[in-house]
């Protein structure tokens, strides 16, 4: 048994819900370390600013439902390692932020909240799609590109309805980005986030094995 703190923020949802963004926001007031689900392992995402042909083929030969499913499979495979890094951050006592779309609510409601608070970051379909619509250069694209934006457009809108549910079935705090007051709230709400030094087994870091 060591002492050691309370210090994971977890941020998830959807692609361009604005993760990164508001984790490097809190992180700047923290100043605690980001770590991104990005960095330990890649899936195909945005197609954009330039499409590689083995991405472009992806997006083009897969249905919306086939994308989608490998996106989730990906993030179950990733699991253990992002799960692994939680725990070693945990047991180190180094305050961190874990931001990234592979932080799935029903696989972080199987950490023990003594340790983690977990956000989800939501937004309506119209509010997300005007959003990766404009950053990727929509309507200067051809047809074919569009196509093909249209096709990570979906994927991400169904996993915008996934995590909303998950996270709502797991009495998770979600968040809508799209309101500015619920954000600001949202950020002085974890700027205050205070380390409490606990006694802290490996074991006790897991609510379920």
């Amino acid at each position: 048994m060591m002492m050691r703190a309370l210090s994971g923020i977890m941020i998830t949802g959807t692609s361009h819900v604005g993760k990164t963004s508001f984790a490097h926001r809190l992180a700047d007031k923290l100043g605690w370390t980001i770590i991104s689900t990005d960095e330990l392992a890649r899936h195909p995402g945005r197609p954009w600013p330039t499409v590689r042909p083995t991405i472009a083929e992806y997006y083009q030969r897969l249905s919306s439902e086939t994308i989608h499913w490998f996106l989730k499979v990906h993030h179950k495979n990733i699991w253990p390692v992002i799960r692994r890094k939680i725990e070693d951050e945990i047991h180190a006592g180094r305050p961190f932020i874990f931001e990234g779309a592979a932080l799935r609510p029903e696989y972080l409601a199987t950490l023990n909240p003594a340790f983690t608070s977990c956000i989800c970051l939501y937004a309506e379909a119209d509010f997300l799609q005007e959003r990766m619509r404009s950053e990727a250069g929509y309507s200067r694209a051809d047809a074919l590109h569009q196509a093909i934006i249209d096709k990570f457009i979906e994927r991400s809108l169904r996993e915008n309805i996934e995590m909303q549910a998950a996270a709502q079935t797991h009495h998770m705090k979600l968040v809508n980005v799209a309101d500015s007051g619920a954000m600001d709230e949202l950020y002085d709400e974890l700027k205050h986030f205070q380390q409490k030094w606990e006694p802290v087994l490996c074991s006790e870091m897991r609510k379920n094995k």
